[in-house]
């Protein structure tokens, strides 16, 4: 048995993650590069007796220097560790996807070409010989669908050639192109095949006239003071990247030509996109494509929601069956209690991540997500993000658990954990189910403005989060948007839509269980009590802080209620039902007891309107729930900025709690 290392590499939306999943499974793992705040994906498969690793390089539009994704995956390439590198295209626009191999001929590291999206090609009309190409470059080449169970076995056969020949691309053409640029040939001059290992002196040469600043540093360390003289004195103070490219280009063009015919002509953009792209009414089609999107995925959701309910259902038999065989109270409490009432909350909440992953994930296949990311760029980019980030706010007003989950489309790490982090501003919908109740008791025709006093507090809230994190997690010279060519709209994949989506809501189901099980443990021991309420951790650490908390507005059953809407929203009611009726803390916290009937009656003699007002505010800006919190870990797979977001979010909401409560006493 052998093993090899295979790393992946291709412009966003080539279909590597595709390819990734389908190779690897659930076998995979996620983290950052040492010192980098860029996402690290590796996995593993075994074929034919033989193991092999694959590492999903940081997706990227060129191997320059413009990011830290991009330097990543050129030293990881010339490192040597992967024994071949994929390097995906797509099809059905090969003279844009081809880029990236212009800009990899040169470095060492043996390769071979996946010509993807063979089927969307077809759809065009279009028909591509792969073995003509392959002539051309001097390296493998397949036409292939990742979306295609049945096309691996050509996959497989591919790569195993290409581990046994190690090929290395023909660049005997480009450098011809290359040669009729002022400069080239006295740059390469001064430079030997050792001078930095795992790149040749054409590919160095080029990209110090790119002005590559990261190369040219390297040069400055490792060659003689005359050599860089020489050629500091050719390049001068400017590069030339735009007389680069089109030597690329020109090269790309060479290696198509007789390779590709098109049968039959289709319109490049779809019909859609006379809406999606027009200047008035793109972004309102945008926001009602999310929104009715977001609806959408109730449909997938209501069975495993159901699942849930049954869940819950258990907990009262559980109970009683348990009780009878005389069983202890405290280990009673922590199986309904903590583990029945936590799966149901769980699987609630993941019945909604699976319709959102589901039908979000039909339109990213479908072409309509990059029509999203498109209009909104602009937009977002004032935030220090990128137009892929609108969807997760979007989906958040649904459940802040699916917003977290849809930011795992964003490439850049840094963006992804700012989305997220903006994402927590928006009320999820277990905020609005609360939050209208609770004015419209204490607020009555006034309740309107409380909601439109939050709406507006969400939009600054969500600017100022944008300036205090983005200096942390987004570079000044990464806050330009994308790069980015429409792709042509197709018909989705349904098998390998649903092996992605069932793959990635287990691993959610499991990731998302172990923490949620952990803190709601934690917070039922603080809240248990043999007798009554006053006897628990959680009620005397309440009264005893009081005489703080009554600064943000809160009294202790108030604060003891913003605690536990930190498990869940739902709960905070429940909690002040129980504090004032004897319930228990948790239960009413997990859902697990009901709500006092009088309710209202209640709140309005027990709660004033300025600490109305602070309480309505602290809950709907809080940490949005627990499953939040652990799918937030599991995406940016980073324990220090969720504690830190999360430590933002519940000392900014008692600093909103505090201003809401003295505006409140001035206004009542």
């Amino acid at each position: 048995m052998s093993t090899a290392t295979i790393a992946l590499l291709g412009q966003p939306n080539s279909g590597k993650s595709t390819l990734f999943n389908a190779l690897t499974g659930l076998r995979q793992h996620v983290g950052n590069w040492p010192g980098k705040t860029v996402e690290k994906k590796e996995g593993s498969f075994s074929h034919g007796g033989n193991d092999y690793s694959v590492a999903d390089l940081p997706g990227s539009y060129s191997m320059s220097a413009n990011s830290d994704e991009e330097v990543i995956t050129r030293d990881f390439i010339a490192s040597g560790k992967a024994d071949v590198v994929c390097i995906l295209a797509d099809s059905s626009q090969l003279e844009r996807s081809l880029f990236m191999l212009a800009d990899y001929a040169g470095l060492s590291a043996p390769c071979f070409l996946v010509l993807n999206m063979e089927d969307v090609a077809k759809e065009q009309g279009k028909t591509i010989d792969a073995k003509a190409i392959e002539q051309k470059l001097g390296i493998p080449v397949m036409l292939f669908s990742a979306t295609d169970t049945k096309a691996y076995d050509k996959f497989y056969a591919t790569l195993e050639r290409a581990i046994k020949e190690k090929p290395q691309i023909d660049t005997a053409s480009l450098e011809k192109e290359y040669e009729k640029l002022a400069g080239y040939s006295e740059i390469k001059s001064q430079l030997d095949g050792n001078v930095m290992s795992g790149y040749t002196p054409m590919w160095l040469s080029a990209k110090v006239l790119e002005n590559d600043k990261v190369v040219s540093a390297k040069l400055k360390n490792t060659l003689p003071a005359d050599k860089l003289k020489k050629i500091e004195s050719v390049i001068g103070n400017g590069g030339n990247a735009v007389a680069l490219g089109e030597c690329k280009f020109a090269w790309i063009d060479e290696i198509l030509d007789g390779a590709v015919s098109k049968t039959n002509t289709t319109a490049a953009l779809g019909r859609l996109d006379r809406i999606y792209t027009h200047r008035i009414w793109g972004k309102p089609a945008v926001i009602l494509t999310v929104l009715l999107g977001l609806i959408a995925s109730f449909i997938p959701a209501l069975p495993i929601m159901g699942i849930g309910m049954g869940v819950n259902a258990l907990g009262t038999p559980v109970r009683e069956a348990l009780t009878s065989a005389g069983s202890p109270a405290f280990l009673t409490g922590i199986v309904c209690d903590v583990v029945i009432a936590s799966l149901y909350y769980i699987i609630n909440m993941l019945g909604f991540v699976f319709g959102v992953t589901l039908v979000f994930g039909l339109l990213e296949e479908a072409g309509v997500m990059a029509r999203i990311s498109y209009v909104f760029d602009n937009t977002m980019g004032k935030l220090g993000l990128q137009g892929k980030s609108v969807m997760p706010f979007l989906v958040s007003f649904g459940c802040t658990m699916g917003g977290a989950a849809g930011a795992r489309v964003i490439d850049n790490w840094g963006q992804k954990v700012l989305t997220i982090a903006l994402a927590w501003a928006v009320p999820c919908g277990a905020a609005w189910s609360i939050v209208p109740m609770l004015s419209t008791v204490f607020f009555g025709a006034g309740a309107p403005l409380v909601i439109v006093a939050i709406l507006l507090v969400m939009i600054l809230h969500m600017w100022i989060t944008a300036k205090v994190f983005s200096r942390g997690l987004v570079k000044q010279e990464d806050r330009c948007g994308m790069i980015m060519e429409l792709p042509p709209y197709h018909k989705p994949k349904w098998g390998a839509l649903f092996r992605y989506v069932l793959g990635r809501t287990k691993d959610t189901f499991f990731r998302v269980t172990k923490v949620v099980l952990l803190v709601c443990g934690i917070f039922w021991l603080l809240s248990y009590s043999a007798g009554s309420i006053e006897d628990s951790a959680l009620y005397k650490f309440g009264v005893a802080i009081e005489p703080v908390t009554k600064i943000f507005g809160l009294t202790w059953p108030l604060f003891l209620a913003f605690i536990a809407s930190m498990v869940g929203k739902e709960g905070a009611i429940g909690v002040i039902s129980a504090l004032f009726t004897g319930g228990s803390i948790y239960a009413a916290t997990s859902g697990a007891q009901a709500t006092a009937s009088n309710i209202n009656e209640i709140l309005l003699a027990n709660v004033t309107l300025p600490e109305a007002l602070a309480f309505i505010f602290a809950i709907t800006f809080n940490l949005p729930c627990i499953v939040a919190l652990a799918a937030t870990y599991q995406e940016i797979h980073s324990v220090k900025w969720t504690a830190k977001i999360a430590a933002y979010y519940i000392l900014t909401s008692l600093l909103l709690s505090c201003i809401a409560y003295h505006i409140g006493l001035l206004i009542f």
